[in-house]
């Protein structure tokens, strides 16, 4: 397996497919997932000849199951390890969720010459928990709630999760995969329950603010309309006003996975931003 270890001895696993000398697009997952769900688009812009790369973050998937650093310094921290040993350049990172404020940390402070894009899909940014200075944010008792299912009984919340709200499939009407949902639960279980625990925390709390405004390439955020794991009113909406360059594209009825559920839309409408 290819791995890179940290400056603290972390080794973080990833996938590098392609042509080294090609334009890279890096993926960033979501909680509690791992590379893997992002197996359609690197399928897809591997076949488009672009290099592509997707790591598991560090506590997920088949990366060290850490007790420390889990949270978004650390986390960009170890992209940008990722990105020095494997000497990436004029990179599109693309970050789903809890991986889109992944990007935005690491793209803020990124090396110069290193990033050229930047995708935030369904993504926490700018702050996700209630406060004083966001008031119409989600309660921390939400939060909390998920800290409680998860320590109490972690593989049954991760059955609740995809077979719910994450893929829509709550909905009247929705047309169910199982696959989706059998390969959700197969990654968060793959990952650490420590670190999982921790990083609901950094989704929920960090703070992105300063780092959108200081992110000088273009960003694209997609966003799904019915989105029930991170509200669009709460996020992309306040996000993309914060940014330099940045622009919105809103699925209406989709959901938080639309990019696993509906991936001959949303491809399309990444790679049209690639391309541009």
């Amino acid at each position: 397996m290819a791995m890179i270890t940290t400056s603290d001895g972390t080794n973080i696993f990833y996938k590098d497919w392609g042509l080294k000398d090609a334009q890279p697009v890096m993926f960033h997952h979501g909680w509690p997932l791992s590379g893997d769900d992002w197996d359609t688009q690197m399928l897809f812009f591997l076949s488009q000849g672009y290099r592509v790369i997707a790591h598991d973050r560090r506590g997920h998937g088949r990366s060290d199951q850490t007790d420390t650093g889990n949270e978004m310094d650390t986390y960009a921290a170890d992209v940008a390890a990722i990105v020095k040993a494997l000497d990436l350049r004029d990179v599109i990172h693309i970050g789903h969720s809890t991986g889109g404020g992944e990007v935005a940390r690491y793209a803020a402070q990124a090396e110069p010459g290193r990033v050229a894009k930047a995708v935030l899909i369904g993504a926490v940014p700018p702050v996700m928990v209630r406060s004083d200075q966001n008031p119409d944010g989600i309660p921390m008792e939400v939060f909390d709630g998920f800290r409680e299912a998860l320590a109490r009984n972690r593989a049954q919340f991760y059955k609740g999760i995809p077979n719910g709200p994450f893929y829509g499939f709550n909905r009247e009407g929705a047309e169910v995969s199982q696959g989706l949902i059998d390969n959700w639960w197969r990654q968060g279980m793959a990952g650490g329950a420590k670190a999982h625990y921790d990083c609901i925390k950094a989704f929920s709390e960090t703070d992105f603010t300063a780092d959108l405004e200081a992110i000088t390439v273009p960003v694209l955020f997609l966003h799904g309309e019915d989105d029930q794991i991170v509200p669009i009113e709460n996020s992309a909406y306040k996000a993309v006003k914060l940014v330099r360059d940045g622009t919105l594209k809103i699925y209406p009825g989709l959901s938080h996975g639309l990019f696993a559920t509906h991936p001959e839309i949303v491809n399309a409408d990444l790679l049209a931003f690639v391309r541009s």
